[in-house]
């Protein structure tokens, strides 16, 4: 895999702002590996969420240059036994808990590289509460810097996996609910037929859209949102505030009247 220097390194966690262990991780990757660029993916995922961390990442990395190292920390089992993975895929380099965090990035590319993170690669100290400042941060900054792969640690056969976002007998998922409260289903536009309809918490939805401003204000319709996923959307509205959707809730397949081909 060629690599381009300066390095490049994102980080996707559920830190929030408020505190200060997103800037830790930087100081430590400064530290580590000066000259290396970090970007932010986000650190909005909401609370221990490792789906939406998942999606997150999933849908941000292809924007990223061959070579760069992704962190990923949405871990509420740090300190317990879970492993610190390093994963190669796609041309790229992942460094996260084995949760299932990466299980949308590695469904996407097929074959990948699995290595157990070796605590050496850390800082010298590494706390029970902060492994994306102690553990994750420096081994990434290693890798962005130069640090062979097969270096990381010892080779896994298989991490943990979260279940398969694929929409299974006409029933699927919401994946994720943007600020703007699109819902962003599993459903793929070849998933609905035409006059298909998506059912959500008892009510159908079947007008379908181009983009956000052709749907009349107040009405739900759906629409292949840039993530490849058809999305339950409300022009200048909440459709997740409207239906009461979160993340995680069964959507069906439902026929409809009313809309033309997504």
């Amino acid at each position: 895999m060629s690599r381009m220097l300066p390095g490049v390194l994102t980080l996707t966690t559920d830190f929030g702002y408020r505190d200060h262990y997103v800037g830790a991780m930087k100081g430590v990757v400064a530290s580590l590996a000066p000259g290396v660029q970090v970007f932010d993916i986000t650190h909005d995922v909401p609370s221990f969420d490792i789906a939406e961390g998942a999606f997150a990442i999933a849908q941000a990395w292809r924007s990223y240059p061959d070579a760069t190292v992704h962190v990923v920390v949405v871990d509420p089992g740090v300190g317990s036994s879970r492993a610190p993975i390093a994963a190669a895929a796609g041309r790229h380099f992942f460094v996260a808990p084995d949760n299932g965090v990466l299980s949308q990035v590695l469904e996407s590319v097929g074959t990948s590289s699995i290595r157990r993170v070796e605590t050496r690669h850390g800082l010298r100290a590494i706390s029970r509460t902060f492994h994306g400042r102690d553990l994750f941060a420096p081994v990434a900054a290693r890798l962005a810097a130069g640090l062979k792969f097969e270096d990381v640690g010892p080779s896994m056969a298989e991490p943990v996996r979260l279940p398969p976002v694929a929409v299974a007998a006409g029933i699927g998922a919401v994946l994720h609910v943007d600020r703007f409260g699109n819902i962003v289903t599993s459903f793929r536009q070849e998933d609905l037929a035409a006059g298909a309809g998506l059912e959500i918490g008892g009510r159908i939805v079947g007008s379908r859209a181009d983009s956000y401003a052709d749907a009349p204000e107040g009405e739900l319709f759906l629409i292949l949102g840039s993530s490849g996923y058809v999305e339950i959307s409300l022009n200048r509205g909440s459709a997740a505030a409207s239906l009461r959707a979160r993340a995680g809730a069964h959507v069906a397949l439902a026929r409809s009247r009313s809309g033309q081909g997504v």
